[in-house]
C-alpha cells in the first residue's frame, strides 16, 4: 500500500513537471515563431485547428487515425496506411503530424483523407480532439508518446497500436524516474518492436504480455519504392557511363568529408548527386561554395550541362529514386549530427552504402556493417582521405563492388513484412468492417 501511495505521489509530481514541459515548449515556439522558420509554421497550423476539423470530419465518418512524429516516421507508416486504406475502404484516414518538417512536405498526401497538425498535448485538448475525429482505431508511429492523448484513447477503450518501436536501456522507461513513461507505454494494446532487444527490456517492466517483434515497417516501405518504375531524365543524362555517388541527407559535416574525398586523382570520372537534408537558399549557396563546379538540378534541367561533375538537389522528394542510380551512396548525419538518416533507402537497390561514426543508434546500420554492405568512417584520421580510398578500391575492384552490393540488398529483403504482421494482428483482434 505504501509502495502504492508513494507511485501515486511520484506519477503526480512528474505530471506537474509536464504540464510545466508543455507550457514551456508552447511559449518557446511561440515566441521564437517571428524569427524561426519552423516555429512559425508550428504555431500557425494549429491556429484554429479544432474548427478546421469540425469543418471537414464528419460525426458518421469511420475514422483510423495514424499519427507520425516527422516525415521519417511517416514514411515508417506509409506501407500501414496504404494497406488499411485497401483493406478497411469504408474507413477514412486521419494523419496528423507533430513536427513541421513531415507536415509541410505531406500536407497533400493522397493516401489519407485529412493531414492535420497534431494539437499540443493537454487533458482538454486530447479529448476536444477525440470528441472531433471519433477514431476507430488509432496507430502511434515509433517514438510518440503523449500522456494525455494516450491517457483519453484508453479510457474510451479505442483500440491503441504502437508500431515499428524501438527501445533502449538509457530509455526512461527503464529508469528509476519512468514511471510516468511506462504508464503510457501501459496504455497501448499492443506495442509492435523492432528487434528482440527491445521486447526482452519491455518483459523486463512487465509488458511482455502486450508486446511482440513484429520488425520495420520501413523495409516494406523501401521495398515498395524499389519495385515501381521510376526515372528521372535528368539525372540519366546527368549520370551517362560514369560511375556515381548519391549523397544523401547531407549535413555540412558530411559535405566537408566528401569534398576531401574527391580531392583523390584516382576518381577524376567520378559523378556526385549531393541531396542536403535542407534544400534552403542559404545551404545551396553554401554548397556551391564547398562545390564550386557543381550544378542545381533545377538549372541542369534546362541547360542539359553534361560537363557538370556534380549535381546539387534543390527539391526535396527525389532521394529515394536517385539512390536507383548509386554506384555507391553516403547517408548524411553522422558527423557532428546526432545520427544517420535513412540508410535502406539506397541499401534496397543493392548500393554499397557509407556513413559517419555517430550510428550507434541505427540497428539497420549496425546490421548492414555487420553483414558487408555498409562502411562506417571514424572522425579522427582524414575521414575524407579514407571515404575517398575506399571508393577507388571498389571502383577498381568489381567483385568487391558487387559483393557489398547484393549483401545490403539481401539484408533489406530478409526483413520485410512487418506490415503484414501487424495487419493479421488487427484483423484477428477487431473487426471494422
Amino acid at each position: 500500500m505504501e509502495l502504492t501511495l508513494q507511485k501515486e505521489k511520484l506519477t503526480n509530481l512528474y505530471l506537474v513537471f509536464y504540464h510545466i514541459f508543455l507550457l514551456f515548449f508552447k511559449v518557446s515556439l511561440w515566441v521564437a515563431a517571428p524569427f524561426h522558420a519552423k516555429a512559425r509554421s508550428w504555431v500557425m497550423g494549429r491556429v484554429g485547428i479544432f474548427k478546421r476539423l469540425r469543418a471537414q470530419i464528419s460525426p458518421h465518418d469511420r475514422v483510423i487515425w495514424m499519427h507520425v512524429a516527422s516525415l521519417g516516421e511517416f514514411e515508417q507508416g506509409r506501407p500501414l496506411i496504404e494497406r488499411i486504406r485497401k483493406e478497411y475502404p469504408k474507413h477514412k484516414i486521419l494523419l496528423t503530424f507533430f513536427s513541421p518538417s513531415g507536415y509541410e512536405i505531406r500536407k497533400n498526401y493522397s493516401g489519407a483523407d485529412w493531414v492535420f497538425y497534431l494539437p499540443l498535448d493537454g487533458p482538454k485538448t486530447a479529448k476536444r480532439f477525440l470528441d472531433i475525429t471519433h477514431p476507430e482505431l488509432v496507430l502511434f508511429v515509433k517514438y510518440e508518446f503523449w500522456f494525455f492523448y494516450l491517457k483519453k484513447i484508453s479510457y474510451r477503450k479505442i483500440p491503441l497500436l504502437l508500431v515499428s518501436a524501438i527501445f533502449r536501456k538509457e530509455m526512461s522507461f527503464f529508469r528509476w524516474y519512468g514511471e510516468i513513461s511506462r504508464k503510457m507505454a501501459a496504455r497501448f494494446d499492443h506495442l509492435f518492436v523492432q528487434d528482440p532487444d527491445s521486447l526482452a527490456l519491455l518483459e523486463k517492466i512487465g509488458l511482455g504480455p502486450i508486446s511482440s517483434v513484429s520488425g520495420d515497417t520501413r523495409f516494406d516501405r523501401v521495398a515498395e519504392i524499389a519495385s515501381a518504375p521510376s526515372s528521372i531524365d535528368a539525372v540519366e543524362q546527368f549520370k551517362g557511363s560514369n560511375p556515381l555517388l548519391v549523397a544523401g541527407s547531407t549535413w555540412p559535416g558530411d559535405e566537408e568529408v566528401i569534398a576531401r574525398a574527391i580531392e583523390n586523382p584516382a576518381l577524376a570520372d567520378l559523378k556526385i548527386i549531393i541531396a542536403p537534408h535542407e534544400v534552403s537558399s542559404s545551404r545551396l549557396r553554401e554548397l556551391q561554395v564547398i562545390f564550386p563546379e557543381s550544378e542545381l538540378l533545377s538549372t541542369f534541367q534546362i541547360t542539359g550541362n553534361s560537363n557538370a561533375k556534380i549535381l546539387l538537389i534543390d527539391s526535396i522528394g527525389l532521394l529515394s529514386t536517385l539512390y536507383r542510380y548509386a554506384t555507391f551512396a553516403y547517408v548524411g548525419g553522422g558527423f557532428k549530427q546526432p545520427g544517420i538518416h535513412n540508410t535502406l533507402e539506397a541499401a534496397v537497390y543493392g548500393v554499397p552504402v557509407f556513413f559517419g561514426p555517430h550510428h550507434q543508434r541505427f540497428l539497420e546500420a549496425l546490421a548492414l556493417l555487420s553483414q558487408g554492405g555498409a562502411l562506417a568512417l571514424e572522425e579522427g584520421n582524414d575521414p575524407g582521405k579514407t571515404l575517398g580510398i575506399h571508393f577507388e578500391s571498389l571502383l577498381s575492384n568489381k567483385i568487391k563492388l558487387a559483393q557489398m552490393g547484393a549483401a545490403a540488398r539481401e539484408y533489406v529483403h530478409t526483413k520485410q513484412g512487418a506490415t503484414d504482421t501487424i495487419l493479421d494482428f488487427i484483423r484477428k483482434k477487431w473487426r471494422f468492417n
